[in-house]
């Protein structure tokens, strides 16, 4: 379970970059965050990872404070990036061995990773290219392997479909719909309405470092989740 109590971060230049945000992401649900650039969602996901301090709140993962106890909580979330930072002087499996070793996986074979990768869709040429070779989306999958491979309960991403051609984005939504199946509670940061509408179990709209409103999946699939957002989009805060 990933928690924000009235989560807040000012920057030193006086930039309310997130104002009281309170969210709850459970067991077996999606919760995408959209917005604008500068909306807040990557401000979220750097206080759940502890790359930033809040000035006010706190953020839990299973229960565990953050700032308190960050190597703890770490151990309890996956994070893939919009743009997936990985060895590109490894291969694929070498960087997939280096990460599980990491999270203290010790105990797998080449064929492991191999099951891995086409679990996510990789096509085999790439088990051992080097990731200087790989496009954006083989490196999304990689990534999104990654997390799998680490089996945390909580899942972070931020703009995980962005640049992604069509036939990667709907198989990444695949993937995120196995993992929920599995229990995982997936926060998810993006721009891409239609994948929102696609997978999210809750949507909320977030301006100016503000969570707007909250709707559940009977109640976008009801609206029009693209009207509502620019009708928030235009409203001031």
């Amino acid at each position: 379970m990933l928690q924000a109590i009235e989560l807040t971060k000012r920057y030193e230049d006086n930039n309310l970059a997130l104002d009281q945000l309170n969210l709850e992401v459970g067991e077996g649900e999606i919760f995408c965050l959209l917005g604008a650039n500068g909306a807040g969602k990557t401000t979220t996901i750097n206080l759940f990872l502890n790359f930033i301090e809040p000035t006010e709140g706190t953020a839990l993962i299973n229960g565990i404070d953050v700032n308190k106890d960050p190597l703890e909580a770490k151990g309890y979330v996956s994070f893939v990036s919009e743009n997936v930072m990985l060895y590109s002087n490894f291969t694929a499996r070498q960087n997939l061995d280096y990460f599980a070793r990491l999270g203290e996986k010790n105990n797998l074979k080449k064929e492991d990773y191999y099951n891995y990768m086409r679990r996510v869709g990789l096509q085999e040429e790439a088990f051992e290219m080097r990731l200087k070779k790989f496009s954006k989306g083989m490196r999304q999958k990689l990534g999104i392997t990654i997390a799998i491979i680490k089996d945390a309960p909580n899942i972070l991403l931020d703009e995980p479909t962005s640049g992604l051609d069509p036939k990667a984005a709907a198989e990444f939504v695949k993937i995120l719909t196995e993992l929920r199946e599995q229990g995982k509670a997936i926060l998810m940061c993006t721009h891409d309405i239609f994948r929102a509408k696609e997978i999210a179990d809750r949507v909320g709209i977030m301006k100016e470092g503000k969570l707007l409103m909250v709707r559940n999946s009977k109640e976008f699939q009801e609206e029009d989740l693209e009207k509502v957002y620019l009708e928030y989009m235009q409203e001031a805060v």
